[in-house]
């Protein structure tokens, strides 16, 4: 079925290949291009009649060979000795696709070593290059994805063609250069948190703090008298179900808050009215919790997320614990057991944040769905995270946060921030993310290689501005199926930002657009 369906695609681009080359003017094409959308700005269907889905075929590349063959996921802390293929202004993420054409004879040699090797067969390792000035040595990045070999053909000139796919994130131990020429490194598999999910009591269902004690001399009473009391039995069932869905280390640290809240039960219970007053004016102060929410964006690695968790919402300290003691005569019948209140526990629930993230770049984008994604925040992440229309920097930041709560976060500031795009050396504004396109099922920004070797990372934009032509539109070795391709510059400094596709045929929609790379941007936020 699969290869029936391969064969109807690939018949399509045929069909588009020998389409008469009708170009217009490019002029006449960047007038109608605003009419590709409609007033909301989301682009019409009857204005888009391109296949995504061949767009990620890269047919371009020609006859590849599957490999029918999936590498096996590795514990995290394994350590593996891998060919190396290193990249510049390319960041790999898990799950994302990258397109190679090997030519450089070292490299070959790493594609052909990892084709063969035993220990971790069609597997090589992908790491990000980068200079610290621009006459700088190159650097290799200290975090990278291992890449499993979907597709692969060698070429007659000597050259390979291949399809690889991220798997998993790993940190770069060290490298070096082996007999064969190959590079490799000593990787270490990062371990990835499990996305955090807020427990349904945690905020709800839980009896007051001031009951326990009451609770427990109640039920020991009923055990002596041979009773039972139903009410007590099911808080102790909310309890019990709460600290189940609790991962160990929350466990500890919410019976640690609850240990403090039982401790200051000691201490004098006279509080005024003016104390309580005068703390629920401060809590009333605080925010709501959506206007709180975007104070804590940020990242942290997961080694220290327990510090920053306990740091954030002050748990295990003395003021923590004044604080919960002091009103106790006026908030003990009310306080939950749950030592926080709900905006803080969404702040870390990963299913929430990356609802959020979803609703936003739905937003944004128009398409894909992210509806499958909501569901699996890890997976979301890097998918945000390898298509977000930023520098590849940042993106390398993205990809070195540890804990999928944490890069969620960072996501969503971006996406609330992020406006314009930037020319990296004159500042130019040359895009805003509203203008995003998606021209590959993959999303609006992919990775793609040319003729000579080059992996480019794009973004596509129904419209830019700041940009200027050079030479003739070919329509050889064209990522996008039935588009001819022009080099563009910055008008302002020269410098090449990416390329013009236009239809080759009068069917075809859009009829243009743009693709910058996203190594010559600059991010911009407003």
């Amino acid at each position: 079925m699969e290869d029936e369906v391969e064969r109807r695609q690939i018949q399509q681009i045929l069909e588009l290949d020998n389409e008469e080359l009708q170009i217009e003017e490019v002029e006449s094409l960047l007038e109608s291009s605003d009419d590709d959308r409609d007033a909301s700005g989301v682009v019409s269907p009857d204005d888009f009649t391109f296949n995504t889905q061949l767009t990620s075929l890269h047919s371009y590349l020609g006859e590849v060979d599957d490999t029918r063959h999936r590498s096996a996921f590795w514990d995290g802390g394994a350590v593996l000795n891998l060919p190396l293929f290193y990249l510049e202004g390319v960041v790999l993420f898990p799950e994302a696709t990258l397109p190679l054409r090997v030519i450089e004879p070292n490299f070959v040699a790493a594609v052909n070593r990892a084709m063969t090797q035993a220990d971790a067969p069609y597997t090589m390792g992908v790491v990000r290059v980068y200079r610290d000035s621009n006459d700088g040595p190159l650097r290799l990045a200290k975090v990278g994805t291992t890449a499993e070999i979907r597709q692969y053909r060698p070429v007659e000139d000597g050259s390979i063609n291949v399809v690889t796919r991220g798997q998993q994130r790993f940190c770069l131990r060290r490298c070096w250069i082996d007999a064969g020429g190959a590079p490799f490194g000593e990787i270490q598999i990062i371990e990835e948190d499990i996305p955090f999910r807020t427990p349904r009591d945690a905020y709800a269902k839980l009896v007051p703090l001031n009951n326990r004690r009451g609770q427990q001399i109640l039920s020991l009473n009923a055990l002596s008298h041979g009773g039972r009391n139903d009410e007590n039995d099911s808080e102790a069932n909310s309890e019990e179900s709460f600290e189940n869905e609790l991962t160990q280390t929350e466990r500890r640290i919410h019976q640690s808050a609850i240990g403090a809240c039982y401790d200051s039960d000691r201490m004098d219970e006279s509080t005024s009215s003016a104390d309580y007053n005068k703390l629920s004016e401060s809590d009333s102060q605080s925010g709501s919790p959506c206007g709180t929410d975007s104070t804590f964006l940020g990242s942290s690695p997961s080694g220290h997320e327990k510090q920053v968790r306990n740091t954030d919402l002050g748990i295990g300290t003395k003021s923590m614990a004044r604080k919960v003691a002091e009103p106790r005569s006026h908030l003990s019948s009310t306080l939950s057991r749950a030592f926080a209140p709900i905006w803080v526990y969404r702040m870390y629930d990963s299913f929430c944040l990356a609802q959020k993230a979803a609703d936003m770049w739905k937003q944004i984008v128009g398409t894909p769905s992210m509806d499958g994604f909501v569901k699996k925040p890890d997976l979301l992440s890097f998918y945000i995270a390898s298509k977000i229309p930023v520098s590849d920097p940042t993106r390398q930041e993205l990809l070195e946060i540890d804990g999928v709560s944490y890069r969620l976060r960072q996501e969503i500031e971006l996406l609330e921030r992020l406006d314009r795009v930037r020319c990296k050396i004159c500042k130019t504004v040359i895009a805003r993310r509203s203008d995003m396109l998606v021209m590959s099922t993959d999303g609006p920004m992919g990775a793609y290689v040319n003729s000579y070797g080059y992996v480019h990372e794009v973004m596509t934009f129904r419209k830019a501005k700041g940009l200027a032509t050079r030479g003739r539109p070919h329509k050889e070795y064209s990522w996008f199926p039935g588009y001819a391709w022009t080099i563009i510059n910055c008008a302002s400094c020269d410098v090449q930002m990416g390329w013009l596709f236009t239809a080759t045929n009068e069917k075809l929609k859009p009829k243009s657009f743009w693709g910058i790379r996203s190594c010559q941007v600059k991010d911009e936020t407003r």
